[in-house]
């Protein structure tokens, strides 16, 4: 997939309407009652950043960052100020916000992600593939680690310069953004009488990528 390391401005971003969608499927039966299936197993997130273009400036900003992504062909990241922390957005992250697994000794390769929910009552694990550089914290069992490991920020892998020990749980804080490319290959800017100029609708999509294997 093709994909920039740059991430759309935050100026304009902390403006945008959005958030995650869902596919379910409905099937009302003649008695009334409803059969439903969910045919996506994770949400996919929809923005729309026109929002947040206040100035004449914003406008030329996001022409730019467009022409500079080609389009639809690159993707970039999107700070979703609604939900980009491990923890509570109140607070800085923790070392010991999220599980994401727990050591067996030989496994180095640990992936970020985020419950939402509790997994008692059917919560749902978010993979994050774009940590932000230098949020990330990290805990084996309660206490923090601040060396022996690395993490990938393209692609969220938690990497230990030595194996976690059998039974300990490994824990992560940080910051993320969402990966996304813009929806269509078309800005319809419209220029008023000041000249300021709008765009109707930006639309941003969520990209989806396959799971690869964790190195051994």
């Amino acid at each position: 997939m093709s994909f920039h390391e740059v991430r759309f401005p935050d100026a304009i971003s902390r403006g945008a309407r959005g958030g995650p969608e869902r596919r379910t499927q409905v099937v009302e039966l003649a008695s009334g009652a409803e059969e439903r299936n969910a045919s996506w197993a994770d949400s996919r997130r929809r923005y729309d950043v026109s929002y947040g273009i206040r100035r004449a400036d914003d406008l030329a900003a996001v022409v730019a960052f467009f022409e500079a992504r080609n389009g639809r062909l690159y993707g970039f990241r999107f700070k979703d100020w609604a939900d980009y922390k491990s923890g509570p957005p109140s607070r800085v992250p923790k070392a010991q916000d999220q599980l994401l697994g727990t050591g067996d000794g030989v496994q180095r390769h640990f992936r970020l992600r985020k419950l939402y929910g509790s997994e008692a009552t059917g919560g749902w694990w978010r993979a994050i593939r774009k940590p932000v550089a230098g949020s990330v914290r990290v805990a084996l069992g309660e206490v923090e680690r601040f060396d022996g490991w690395t993490v990938e920020t393209g692609t969220g892998t938690l990497t230990f310069a030595v194996a976690p020990e059998a039974g300990i749980e490994v824990r992560a804080g940080f910051e993320f953004d969402v990966p996304v490319r813009f929806d269509s290959d078309l800005l319809q800017v419209t220029l008023d009488v000041e000249r300021l100029g709008s765009i109707p609708s930006i639309q941003l999509i969520e990209l989806r990528e396959r799971t690869t294997p964790l190195p051994d």
